[in-house]
């Protein structure tokens, strides 16, 4: 029974470790992984003080080529903001964890 538990709990980690590497392999690529490490929660303070702002913004008393600048500056940030957020445990996940800690325990 002890070997079995044993042998449970690997493969649980082992599927759950996955699962983890997997995403964050396919989520940051070249360049953007330099930029996703880099963000301080100043600076994303900052990135959400400047959504506020453009949000704020007449788009009718800008050119066209102000608002293309904004709409990028826009997408950037957004982009930067994911990237920012870490890592994201699934249901399944919490659940096994808790069961480990039960059985742990």
């Amino acid at each position: 029974m002890k070997t079995l538990l044993k042998n449970v709990v690997l493969v649980l980690l082992l599927t759950m470790s996955m699962s983890v590497n997997g995403y964050s392999a396919g989520s940051a690529s070249g360049s953007d992984a330099a930029s996703a490490t880099t963000i301080t929660p100043a600076q994303a303070q900052e990135m959400l003080k400047r959504l506020e702002e453009i949000k704020a913004m007449e788009p009718d008393n800008l050119t066209r080529s102000e608002r293309k600048v904004v709409k990028k500056e826009v997408k950037q940030i957004k982009k930067a903001m994911r990237e920012y957020n870490g890592v994201y445990l699934s249901l399944g996940a919490i659940i096994i964890i808790v069961l480990l800690l039960i059985l742990i325990l």
